[in-house]
């Protein structure tokens, strides 16, 4: 029996904004909501400029860390939360998402959302994880974050907002880039090279 090869990539869009975006599609809950928050943030290329069309999709536990498995991502009925979401990036870069603060899954563990960004000229989608600022024991101890220096760790931790929402940049190059995530055939995690 041969082995097979993977598919090549293939560049990201922009056609599949016209395809994608559903009803609600970005809120992972109602706004308003109990415990519900503003995610929001901008996405910038190499040159600082904001990348008008890309599309990024979020996983998250819910607040008590645990991961949800409910149906409903596609049709959402304003109060089922499915931990995940997918938000269009507007005209002028910026993207919202009305979710939860997640829970860590484990007690000790830091919490996060994971990203995967789509956008023009990437020939596959990027992963990568936003921080809540919050706990900074945890976030020390958090294999992924420990294993950055300093500058490259704050690509990936969240501003709290004065209203009590996230605010989180993504970076797609640059000196500031974020910071994005490999996933290796076996399943274990590396960083990304740019």
């Amino acid at each position: 029996m041969s082995k097979l090869a993977p598919t090549p990539g293939q560049t990201v869009g922009p056609f599949y904004g016209y395809a994608l975006p559903f009803n609600k599609d970005n809120e992972l809950l109602a706004p308003g909501s109990p415990g519900s928050i503003r995610l929001q943030g901008t996405v910038y290329d190499g040159a600082g400029s904001t990348i008008p069309d890309a599309i990024l999709e979020i996983w998250q536990p819910d607040s008590d860390g645990n991961i949800v498995q409910r149906t409903g991502s596609l049709v959402r009925d304003g109060y089922t939360f499915t931990g995940w979401g997918r938000s269009s990036v507007g005209n002028s870069g910026v993207y919202t998402f009305t979710t939860v603060n997640p829970g860590p899954v484990k007690s000790g563990a830091a919490a996060f959302i994971s990203v995967a960004v789509f956008a023009r000229g990437l020939m596959n989608r990027l992963f990568t994880r936003v921080y809540l600022p919050e706990n900074e024991e945890a976030l020390a101890n958090d294999p992924l974050l420990s294993s950055l220096d300093p500058e490259r760790r704050k690509t990936l931790i969240a501003r709290r907002d004065p209203d009590g929402g996230l605010t989180w940049d993504i970076r797609l190059q640059g000196g500031d880039e974020t910071v994005f995530l490999d996933f290796q055939q076996d399943g274990s995690l590396d960083l990304a090279t740019p």
